[in-house]
Parts: C-alpha cells; sequence; structure tokens
C-alpha cells in the first residue's frame, strides 16, 4: 500500500504551498518538492491533485454513533451513523457518545459501533457517561474504564443548564473529573470532561466553580454546544478568554451558526486554538430531526466562501485543536511526516474530491468507495 499525491496544495493545516505526499501504509512517509521523488515501482499508486487542496481528514469530536433516543417517543428513535455518511463528510476520525437515552442505548453497544467503524477504515474514540451524574461506566469506575479500555478517553457528555440533566452539583462533578484526571494521568489520555450545556439559566456557572474551587487544569474540561444562545455564547468568549477550551455545534439552527460565531470570535480577538467545532451527529433534537454529520464541512466552507476567512485559520477547529484536546497530535490533525495518512482533498471551491482515512483511500471523485 504505497500511493504518491503529486501537486497538491498542502494545508498542514499552516499553508506549505504545492507538494508531493507518499503514503506508505497507513502513514505519511515523506513530503517533498513536487517531482523531486520519482515513482521506480509498478506497485505505487499515483494520484495526480494538480489544482487540487489537500488538508488533514476532519476530526468530529461529538458523534452519537448508535443514534440518540428521541425526545417523543419510541417512534423518533434516531438510526445509527452510516460510514458513508461519514466519509462524505470528509470525517476520518470521530469520537462517540451518549446523550439523554443510556435506557435503551447502552455504553457496550457504543463500543461494538466504535469498532465496527474502525474495521469500516475509521479511527474512533469514546466517552463513557452520558447526560446524567453519577456517570454509567464499563467498570464501574471512569479511572479503570480509562486504562483498561482503549478507546475511552474521557466523561461525557454531562448534561448541565438543561431541563434533561440530573442537575449535578460541584460535588457530583468533582468526583468525576478527579477519577477522570488520575485516569488521564495512568493511561496517558485526555481525561476530558466533556459538558453538553444547555438553554438553562446557569449556562457555564458549574464549569466556572470547578475552574475557581479546585487544583485541576483547565484543559480537562471542554463544554459544547456553546453557540446555542447569545447568553451562553458570551459566557464561551469570556471562558476561552481565561483560558480555557470550547467546543461549538455546526448546523445550529436555533442559536448562533459556526460562520456567524468563528467571526464574532475573530473580532472578539479570541485565541482560536481553544476553539474547537463538531457536528453532534444522529443526535436528537426538540424538533425530532437528528443532527447531520455533513454540516460540519458545509459550516467550514461556509466560513471560507461567505466569511471571506483563511484556510488556516479555520482549518486547525475541526483538525488540529480536536487533535490536541483528545490528545491524539501528531499523529492525527495534520499533514506531517509520520503522522497517520488521513488526507481529505478538496477543489478549489472546497467540496471533496478525495478522502484518505489511514492511508486507504475511502473516497474517489467524490464518491465513497
Amino acid at each position: 500500500m504505497i500511493t504518491l499525491i503529486k501537486n497538491v496544495e498542502c494545508y498542514c493545516p499552516a499553508y506549505i504551498g504545492i507538494k508531493d505526499i507518499l503514503i506508505a501504509n497507513d502513514s505519511i512517509y515523506k513530503i517533498v518538492e513536487p517531482n523531486s521523488w520519482i515513482p521506480c515501482s509498478e506497485f505505487i499508486s499515483i494520484l495526480d491533485c494538480n489544482g487540487l487542496i489537500a488538508m488533514p481528514g476532519i476530526i468530529d469530536g461529538h458523534v452519537h454513533i448508535t443514534g440518540g433516543g428521541g425526545e417523543d417517543g419510541f417512534s423518533s428513535r434516531i438510526t445509527e451513523i452510516d460510514v458513508k455518511d461519514i466519509f462524505l463528510a470528509g470525517v476520518t476520525t470521530v469520537v462517540g457518545l451518549l446523550g439523554a437515552d443510556s435506557q435503551t442505548r447502552s455504553l457496550k453497544n457504543l463500543l461494538a459501533k466504535a469498532k465496527s467503524l474502525e474495521i469500516e477504515g475509521l479511527t474512533t474514540f469514546i466517552y463513557s457517561g452520558s447526560y446524567a451524574a453519577p456517570i454509567i461506566t464499563f467498570t464501574e469506575d471512569i479511572t479503570s474504564d480509562m486504562v483498561l479500555i482503549d478507546k475511552v478517553i474521557g466523561a461525557g457528555e454531562i448534561a448541565i443548564a438543561d431541563h434533561r440533566s440530573s442537575y449535578p452539583d460541584l460535588k457530583d462533578i468533582l468526583s468525576i473529573a478527579t477519577k477522570a484526571h488520575i485516569g488521564g494521568l495512568i493511561s496517558g489520555k485526555a481525561g476530558l470532561i466533556h459538558f453538553h450545556v444547555g438553554d438553562g439559566k446557569s449556562g457555564l456557572d458549574l464549569v466556572n466553580q470547578l475552574i475557581a474551587n479546585t487544583d485541576l487544569p483547565i484543559d480537562q474540561f471542554l463544554p459544547t454546544h456553546t453557540n446555542r444562545n447569545k447568553n451562553l455564547f458570551e459566557q464561551a468568549i469570556q471562558f476561552t478568554k481565561n483560558g480555557g477550551n470550547v467546543d461549538l455545534t455546526s448546523g445550529e439552527q436555533i442559536g448562533i451558526s459556526v460562520p456567524d460565531a468563528v467571526q464574532k470570535l475573530l473580532d472578539e480577538g479570541v485565541a482560536l486554538h481553544r476553539v474547537t467545532i463538531s457536528s453532534d451527529a444522529n443526535g436528537s433534537s426538540p424538533n425530532g430531526e437528528a443532527g447531520k454529520i455533513q454540516t460540519l464541512a458545509d459550516d467550514i466552507k461556509q466560513c471560507l466562501v461567505e466569511k471571506k476567512i483563511l484556510p488556516e485559520i479555520i482549518f486547525p477547529l475541526v483538525t488540529e485543536n480536536v487533535a490536541k484536546r483528545i490528545r491524539q497530535y501528531p499523529k492525527k490533525g495534520t499533514i506531517k511526516e509520520g503522522s497517520d495518512a488521513d488526507i481529505l482533498i478538496m477543489d478549489k471551491d472546497f467540496n471533496l474530491r478525495n478522502l484518505f482515512s489511514n492511508g486507504k483511500l475511502v473516497v474517489s471523485d467524490g464518491k465513497v468507495i
């Protein structure tokens, strides 16, 4: 499995110009100047990408891979995600989780689906837990989950400021966070506490209490849906200025769109390395519609085309920044020698043309192979 990608304009996500990329098995072996590497074997596959753009494969840090439980009875249950939809969105790595429904959806099902997607070519990770606190786990202890189960990178999505939450207090979250922190230290993982933040009045108050009243690292906490409404978004801006990380949700219909949110962050002088974007794909919503993973790629394209945000500014929010949050950088989230060969190739209008996931071509000319 040796592939030479020729004459492609590279955003790694930093811009490095037009290069040739040699993929060997599942990783990037060499990045060289165009035509400086001459194939000498009939076993090398050559893909000429003249006039095309390459960026790292998208990492979606919040996906309901087993589907959401629905919010209007059993008939509103959301289906499992299809790997073809993931690839067509340019995504090569996902983090799966449970939401409000931990009764008809289980961690065992979540892990099995993650393994299934991995066999189909994706890289997958998962969170232990769901909306409720105390959290559900595989081993009855989040520390053990993180140490013993490779795919578990933390706890989430724990609901706060939401009528569907269990209304955890500081003590409840502190118990989870300290155990996840220890699990991260032992296993070398992020130990993230991933918060679902709803429309409730308290917003990020509980997260701010954790930072103010403990010695836990602020990078351990990652609130999502922070563009849900204006007040929450203003809190999120301040949280980043205080050194915290936040996650925006793509395709947000009732809140602030990702393009508008990113523009506001730029106007406010927010350090964008503290910001990520995820899709909340296949999660349920009050209107009965499932989130779509394609909204992630669509919102990035809108940032580029309509907001005129430079690729090297917007691409990290779905690549490098996410990889660093889940402690997978530089294995993931970059085009670099030695990194995994997760490469998204687009035309000049930022439409998907080809996608490599772990060195395997999974999308060719816009179609899943």
